[in-house]
């Protein structure tokens, strides 16, 4: 299948990347020359284009990979209708996507950079006709989940797509704590690598993520005095928060 991607920053990097192994063929289309010859180099399998006044969209899976602001600017030069929008651009809804593309089907994606490494976690809806697809699509670079809204792809967007630079700020702030202690650092962000890859094992075997606390805290003991300093500092209602940014 051939899938055409228009942007070439961090999220279609990652989106290629995964793809590839799938065995998708790939177009690229982008402003940078430079960027895009970058891209070339890298994935050597890929056609890469800049923009031109009129590109025709007939028929096509379009990726619309791009900065939400220059959603105009991009699809004016879009000409004809696609057979499916993928749209990965957060916060921009469907009826905002129907007022500039032409598709037979539309769906909004929700996925992350750990999709270069076949490891996003994807939110997906729109239009039922093109769900197989779109699950295929997105099953090539991790997991999927269909939702039935766009409120739900939204508030999505936050726990999958925005998630990985908080989950980084916990990881630096753990190692940055046990350097203070005492850790040479290579130590310590060798043993935080360690605590997030074993964590996903136990977020995967218990049922529910209190019992991961349950089993680790000893009453009066180091974990339980963590976890009081985490409270009053209110790290729980911070993360409960950032949903509403």
């Amino acid at each position: 299948m051939l899938l055409t991607i228009f942007g070439n920053g961090v999220m279609a990097n990652a989106m290629i990347s995964g793809l590839l192994k799938q065995s998708f063929k790939i177009e690229v289309f982008g402003r940078d020359e430079k960027k895009l010859q970058a891209l070339k180099e890298r994935y050597p399998k890929i056609e890469v284009y800049t923009y031109k006044k009129e590109i025709d969209i007939s028929g096509k899976n379009v990726i619309l990979c791009v900065k939400p602001y220059a959603l105009e600017a991009v699809t004016k030069q879009l000409k004809n209708r696609a057979a499916a929008l993928f749209s990965v651009l957060a916060g921009v809804t469907t009826e905002q996507l129907k007022a500039n593309i032409q598709s037979e089907c539309y769906i909004r994606a929700m996925p992350n950079i750990a999709a270069s490494f076949g490891k996003s976690m994807t939110t997906l809806t729109g239009d039922k006709e093109a769900k197989e697809k779109a699950l295929n699509i997105f099953g090539a670079i991790g997991k999927t989940l269909w939702v039935g809204s766009e409120k739900e792809l939204d508030t999505a967007t936050v726990l999958t797509g925005s998630a990985p630079a908080f989950l980084a700020l916990v990881a630096e702030s753990l190692i940055d704590g046990g350097v203070k202690e005492g850790l040479k650092r290579d130590d310590a962000e060798f043993l935080a690598r360690g605590l997030f890859e074993s964590f996903s094992e136990l977020l995967n075997n218990y049922s529910h993520p209190a019992l991961i606390k349950d089993a680790v805290m000893s009453p009066n003991g180091v974990t339980a005095k963590g976890y009081a300093v985490l409270e009053d500092y209110k790290v729980r209602s911070a993360f409960i928060k950032v949903y509403k940014g």
